[in-house]
């Protein structure tokens, strides 16, 4: 009953003019067209029999496994155009913001793979609307990872609808540590809302471990997270006791980041290029807090990371503790700042020693520009 075939033509299927031999011969060709049918569509559709196959799994794990996927398709593209050397590289609004070939391909891979197995789908994606006619078909994914598609929905999410969800792309997050060879800041972010929240998450490290003189050495990772499941793909690690390591912006600097720290007296500064890769510093037990006092973070830079990180027992919201709302027509910029740390309870003791002129200049800052 998952399959159904029209046959296409101009005469009536059946004539009262027919004899119960010519009904029965019909019947027979019917049969036998359908069954071929059935095979080529069997041949043809194999990827998209994965989301039959799983019909009793939710909607949002569906589209996370997927993600999955494709942000590691997205990974083979950006290193792929790194390894060619013609970044083709433009300017967006200055020289702090570029986009590169990079950007506009994995972008292209992540939108037209969504679109294919996911149609009514809502997703956002940094560069914008692009042309998808011309999408490569090696590009567009049509499968789902097999592990992250043994993840459990809990309860709250199991009856989420297609129509509830908005998924967050930026293709190559830190494009311009990209384009200078800092290569481990390198992140592509796909994130997942359900309603107004962040639920979901994949953050995807395209050149993981190259450093490695190993031979043979695996290069990338993918880990993601869902809140209420867990965090997979890594095992998240504790910021050392004692310290305070904060990261924050090494190309977007202000007198309030640098205001920020003075009041923070922080024991090191990790100054790095990309949201996701600053967040990563978080799970990954290198610092405890990310602290961002500027309007310069946009929605597709949040929404995974801070997925992930709340999935694993940290907080990322506005300087002022707010949380960021994620739906399709909300405001793309962060406009109040970034505040994260790797755990809660360090989250509000740095929403209360922020001074309050810190986070009302956020805003002054936001009416400026």
């Amino acid at each position: 009953d998952k399959y159904v075939y029209r046959l296409h033509t101009d005469k009536p299927v059946f004539s009262h003019s027919l004899s119960i031999f010519s009904y029965m011969a019909l019947f027979t060709r019917l049969c036998l067209t359908a069954q071929s049918h059935f095979k080529l569509s069997q041949n043809i559709s194999k990827p998209l029999l994965f989301h039959q196959a799983k019909m009793s799994s939710s909607v949002l794990t569906q589209v996370l496994a997927s993600s999955v996927a494709i942000a590691d398709k997205a990974g083979e593209i950006v290193r792929d155009i790194m390894t060619k050397g013609n970044l083709g590289i433009v300017e967006k609004t200055g020289k702090d913001d570029l986009q590169t070939q990079a950007d506009r391909s994995a972008q292209d891979c992540i939108i037209a793979s969504l679109a294919k197995q996911f149609p009514m789908l809502t997703v956002v994606g940094e560069e914008g609307e692009q042309d998808l006619t011309g999408v490569p078909a090696e590009w567009i994914v049509t499968v789902a990872d097999p592990e992250a598609a043994k993840v459990t929905c809990p309860d709250e999410y199991k009856d989420v609808a297609m129509e509830d969800l908005t998924v967050w792309v930026d293709p190559l997050d830190g494009t311009k540590e990209y384009t200078q060879g800092l290569l481990d800041h390198v992140t592509v972010l796909i994130g997942i809302a359900v309603g107004k929240k962040s639920v979901a998450g994949v953050v995807h490290q395209p050149y993981w471990n190259y450093k490695s003189t190993e031979p043979n050495a695996p290069i990338g990772r993918t880990f993601y997270g869902l809140i209420g499941a867990g965090v997979f793909g890594f095992s998240p690690i504790s910021p050392p006791v004692g310290q305070r390591i904060i990261t924050t912006t090494r190309s977007h600097g202000t007198g309030l980041v640098q205001q920020a720290l003075e009041v923070l007296k922080p024991s090191e500064v990790l100054k790095v290029g990309g949201a996701g890769h600053k967040v990563n510093l978080l799970m990954e037990g290198q610092a405890h807090a990310y602290v961002f006092p500027s309007p310069g973070c946009k929605k597709w830079d949040t929404c995974a990371p801070e997925a992930i990180l709340h999935a694993m027992g940290g907080k990322l919201t506005d300087m002022s503790g707010r949380q960021y709302e994620y739906h399709s027509t909300v405001e793309h910029m962060n406009g109040e700042g970034v505040l994260a740390t790797a755990t809660i309870s360090e989250h509000a003791w740095f929403v209360e020693n922020i001074p309050q002129e810190i986070k009302d200049g956020v805003r002054s800052s936001l009416k400026k520009k």
